[in-house]
């Protein structure tokens, strides 16, 4: 059974972080812990701290089964675009230059690799 996480308002461009959940998109989550532990991207933190949730969601869905025997994989994981803080800045001449702020929400999907789901393997994509 599949367990979801959310984080919602993250105050990081979704651009900047779908470049580190790209990294962990169908990996074991073994790896993906591995990985988003030792990026020296800021967003890697927050991803770090959801994937963790993830895994304590599905531990509570599947009581019966056993984490290490389960060979959980990030399954799914998207970044949509949130809300975006508009702020003016002076500019010459006595215009205005608008100043937009990103945020984003990231959901993550884990899932027993039992259930048929495909696992990336590929290490060349660490960067």
């Amino acid at each position: 059974m599949k367990a979801v996480a959310r984080l919602r308002n993250v105050p990081t461009s979704p651009r900047k972080m779908r470049m580190v959940a790209d990294l962990v998109r169908g990996r074991r989550v073994e790896d993906a812990l591995n990985i988003l532990k030792f990026q020296s991207k800021h967003s890697s933190i927050a991803l770090e701290k959801l994937l963790v949730s993830a895994i304590a969601n599905w531990q509570n869905l599947n009581e019966d089964q056993d984490i290490d025997t389960a060979d959980l994989v990030v399954s799914e994981i998207f970044v949509d675009s949130a809300r975006i803080l508009k702020r003016l800045r002076p500019a010459p001449q006595g215009r205005a230059h608008r100043i937009r702020k990103r945020s984003n929400h990231v959901t993550i999907y884990v899932d027993s690799l039992n259930a048929g789901v495909e696992v990336n393997e590929n290490s060349d994509n660490t960067k």
